[in-house]
């Protein structure tokens, strides 16, 4: 059986839902707060409660309504902002462009709440927009509260932001972390492995009794793997021209080990050469096939690598499974699903029809 993986996504700290509710019921306990602080005196506090029930009511059902609307729009803000101009491309633009809008937003949502209230409330009540300096100076006060509770949502949004992408990036540089060391141990086992080793040194000296030419080729290929695994087990992405050089390389190895056993088909469209994926995978992948399929002269296991229309490099071999064989560990294809998901939004795909096995992997395009 071909190897098999699982990954979680991340979370994020707080979703949005909870943020509304968060940041509505927060807002209107702010607007009272701020309220008495600046004026506590003033005469709206006294007897507050002693007013008729529905009159208090009908105000907190007003403020929550204003409160969700500062909120909201905040949230909104926020996050359409995230998706034009992140903290990372540049915070003080970013910081500064924010506070503009939810200020600006903040002034809208106050005049048209001035403009509902005179115009049906005071109609009809059959009443007159006061317009002493009391009423004045209290229509300046609100405005003055709403822009401190937007300032203080504002702050508070990006906070958790910060704090969720703290607690994101320590998670992926943890994952990294993993899955370089499964990389290295993965490299480590294919250096140290007695087997490959031993399998290895024997055909190279039946080689060089019958070629010492071949058996001078044989120890530099053989040469160059380890090398390659040394310089480059621990790089997030390497060029595809430097992995394919890797690939012919390895499959000297293979080809002088197993015969007629293994055919490989390389197709691979020059100009894709400067495109990027993580290093070993295509060992991973043909070391894969070998592993879970047989070799022999009668039916040759046939791998093909080459690139296709949607910018992906595929690897795909036919599937002549090994009979009695344990079920995979799955760490080869889950490393190299695990890496992709670190470095880049594209993922592989994974497609086995039973007659074949195939693994689509995204190219990288340099700084993406």
């Amino acid at each position: 059986m071909q190897d098999k993986t699982i990954y979680k996504n991340e979370k994020n700290l707080i979703s949005t839902n909870k943020k509304r509710l968060l940041f509505t019921l927060l807002s209107f306990f702010l607007i009272y707060l701020v309220a008495y602080i600046i004026d506590p005196f003033s005469s709206c506090w006294n007897g507050y409660f002693q007013r008729n029930m529905f009159e208090i009511l009908g105000e907190w059902t007003f403020t929550i309504i204003y409160s969700f609307l500062i909120s909201e729009f905040s949230i909104i803000v926020h996050n359409k902002l995230d998706r034009i101009l992140t903290w990372k491309d540049n915070p003080t633009e970013r910081l500064l462009i924010e506070t503009v809008i939810n200020l600006i937003v903040v002034l809208l949502i106050n005049l048209l709440l001035v403009y509902i209230i005179s115009r049906y409330y005071y109609e009809l009540q059959n009443l007159t927009i006061a317009t002493s300096l009391e009423e004045k100076r209290g229509a300046i006060q609100n405005i003055s509260i709403s822009v401190m509770i937007a300032l203080m949502i504002m702050g508070i949004n990006i906070g958790i932001h910060l704090i969720n992408n703290w607690k994101n990036e320590s998670i992926r540089a943890a994952k990294l972390g993993q899955v370089i060391l499964e990389t290295e141990l993965q490299s480590l086992k294919l250096q140290i492995d007695p087997h490959f080793v031993f399998n290895n040194l024997s055909v190279l000296s039946e080689i060089i009794l019958e070629d010492q030419q071949l058996g001078y080729e044989y120890a530099e290929n053989f040469s160059k793997i380890y090398r390659y695994l040394l310089v480059n087990s621990k790089k997030d992405v390497i060029s595809l021209e430097e992995e394919l050089n890797f690939l012919d390389s390895y499959i000297f190895l293979i080809k002088n080990r197993f015969g007629e056993g293994v055919h490989f088909e390389i197709n691979v469209d020059p100009a894709k050469s400067n495109y990027q994926l993580p290093p070993l995978t295509l060992q991973l992948l043909v070391e894969n096939a070998l592993k879970h399929n047989q070799t022999n002269k009668k039916r040759s296991l046939k791998i093909k690598v080459y690139t296709n229309a949607q910018n992906q490099l595929v690897v795909e071999n036919i599937l002549i499974p090994i009979e009695n064989v344990s079920e995979s560990s799955g760490i080869g294809i889950s490393n190299i699903i695990k890496r992709y998901d670190l470095l880049s939004h594209l993922q592989p795909e994974i497609l086995n029809n039973g007659k074949t096995f195939k693994v689509n992997l995204p190219l990288i395009e340099q700084n993406s």
